[in-house]
């Protein structure tokens, strides 16, 4: 019979606030913000997609900044604000990048949005009048197995009109 080598992990508490509610939880130091979020949290809008960062379908809001959350350590979320899809939407009513994409129809299979809607809500925050290749360069990293970029670079460009309306 072949042993098994016995691996051990860490257990640690850590305090962050996720879509504004402070969590205080005790997990393996060694697990993803993303596992987190869906396994322990339930939160399942955050999509695994390559587990390597390539795809950015997990990419959640660190302190406002788009990270892909199969990349950060659960540990680095400690004392931050993490901002999910399911945080967007306030009073029943969806963030404007949110509408945009569906005004656009740029959702097919949808495995891709929430990571899209997050980045650009960044931008967005960042940079109030974006121009087309300012939106294009933000989504760069982001892939649509459905290959529906000109739906969501429209998407983008509504959101983007949104705003400079509010402004």
């Amino acid at each position: 019979m072949m042993e098994v080598p016995c691996t051990e992990t860490t257990a640690m508490q850590i305090e962050f606030t996720l879509n504004g509610a402070k969590r205080n939880l005790e997990v393996e130091a060694e697990r993803t913000l993303l596992e987190v979020i869906r396994e322990d949290l339930g939160l399942t809008g955050t999509k695994y997609g390559c587990g390597e960062g390539d795809c950015r379908a997990c990419t959640v809001l660190i302190d406002r900044k788009p990270m892909p959350s199969c990349q950060v350590p659960v540990a680095n979320a400690r004392g931050r604000e993490v901002v999910t899809i399911e945080g967007l939407s306030a009073g029943g009513k969806l963030h404007p990048v949110q509408q945009a994409f569906i005004d656009a129809g740029a959702m097919q299979c949808g495995y891709c949005v929430p990571g899209m809607i997050l980045e650009a809500v960044s931008l967005l925050e960042e940079k109030p009048r974006p121009g087309d290749g300012d939106l294009v360069e933000s989504m760069d990293g982001h892939i649509c197995r459905c290959c529906n970029y000109v739906n969501i670079l429209e998407a983008l460009r509504i959101a983007s009109k949104t705003r400079k309306e509010k402004i």
